[in-house]
């Protein structure tokens, strides 16, 4: 038991829920300082490397056969946690502004109700599963929280780096509001017939 606990995909996991406080702290660092860059950076680098964990951690424990029940209770979390407070720092700092919450918002309400209506299905023994378009939108919000990280430091390197993080946060809270319709014409379905 104690071996499925600790295996290398879960320990992946278990370092991106970690990598949640050490962004954090690089936030709260870049408002002492402000306008502190490197603070920035070091939160970026620290989100590239928890989400390159993402991949790997379901890859390792499927090609090894190391799936956990822990590991597959914790996956999702970390996730959430990753991106919930990540998107909430932004809108702290000013980075996503105006109308560019309501795609954070969009995002945010879509990973609660899927994660309720997620739970309330595994109690049915019911799986709906990922769709390629979903993983699509995944990917498209993590490049984008990746610019959006980068903010004002990156757009001093590479112009308007803030807003091509803004213009793919709303395709994929467009895509979210797909994929989360789809998901949810497909478990409500169950819902119903329970």
């Amino acid at each position: 038991m104690a071996s499925q606990t600790y295996n290398i995909p879960n320990l992946l996991t278990y370092a991106r829920i970690l990598a949640v406080p050490l962004i954090v702290l690089c936030f709260f660092v870049e408002g002492r300082l402000h306008g502190s860059d490197m603070a920035r950076w070091s939160a970026l680098g620290i989100y590239v490397v928890a989400s390159i964990t993402d991949f790997f951690d379901g890859y390792l424990a499927r090609i090894w056969n190391q799936t956990s029940n822990i590991g597959r209770m914790l996956d999702p979390i970390a996730d959430k946690l990753l991106v919930s407070s990540i998107l909430l720092l932004l809108a702290a700092a000013g980075t996503i502004a105006g109308w560019s919450i309501w795609a954070a918002i969009i995002i945010l309400c879509r990973e609660i109700l899927v994660s309720g209506l997620r739970e309330y299905l595994a109690m049915l023994k019911v799986s709906v599963p990922v769709t390629w378009l979903a993983k699509w939108k995944t990917t498209l919000q993590m490049i984008a929280i990746g610019f959006l990280l980068a903010g004002p430091a990156g757009d001093k390197i590479i112009p308007y780096t803030t807003e091509l993080g803004i213009i793919l946060l709303w395709v994929a809270a467009v895509i979210t509001m797909y994929t989360g319709y789809d998901y949810f014409r497909a478990g409500l379905k169950h819902v119903v017939d329970a």
